[in-house]
């Protein structure tokens, strides 16, 4: 024998199911029971509206106020970082022996005798004894500029200043990339 699948409640009949005790309990209460109940469900819908969504937004808030000046100066940094890379994609080619010849010779005036370029092919090698740090960074900035040359392999070795005060030296090799013919 088919027995028929029992049938369903629609959801109406459902909550009224579940809002009859409560309607019940409801009613059971006196005018001040009703009134503090009331009151202790506001208390509890205020709490989690507070701490689901408003307290996380004030937070940012506070966050991105401190964050901002920050952000700023990142941003202007990468500006300045921009408008150098344009300036020197502005700057016409140049040949690779006229760069190797700008490299010695900027070797020789920032760098002296703590460096020693080679070139092969090209790449240009720099080996460094003691260079100062200082020297260092305004020589790869000319070796950028006016050779037109790239760092693409750097292996060095931080060295502390021998007399009291004094800035670290660098240690190691640099291999730069001349530009093409």
């Amino acid at each position: 024998m088919n027995t028929p699948p029992p049938r369903r409640q629609p959801a109406a009949a459902l909550g009224v199911t579940i809002s009859a005790p409560l309607s019940a309990a409801w009613a059971r209460l006196d005018r001040r029971e009703r009134r503090l109940t009331g009151l202790a469900a506001a208390t509890v819908a205020l709490a989690l509206l507070w701490w689901l969504a408003l307290a996380p937004a004030l937070g940012t808030l506070r966050q991105a106020r401190t964050e901002r000046p920050q952000l700023e100066a990142r941003w202007q940094h990468m500006q300045t970082l921009k408008a150098e890379a344009d300036s020197l994609k502005a700057l016409p080619g140049i040949r690779r022996s006229e760069a190797q010849r700008a490299l010695q010779d900027s070797v020789v005036a920032a760098l002296g005798a703590s460096a020693q370029l080679s070139v092969t092919g090209d790449r240009a090698n720099l080996v460094l004894k003691g260079a100062p740090a200082g020297a260092l960074a305004q020589w790869l900035q000319d070796a950028r500029v006016n050779a037109r040359a790239l760092p693409v392999q750097a292996r060095l070795t931080r060295t502390p200043g021998h007399a009291p005060g004094a800035s670290a030296a660098w240690d190691g090799t640099l291999t730069l990339a001349l530009p093409a013919s």
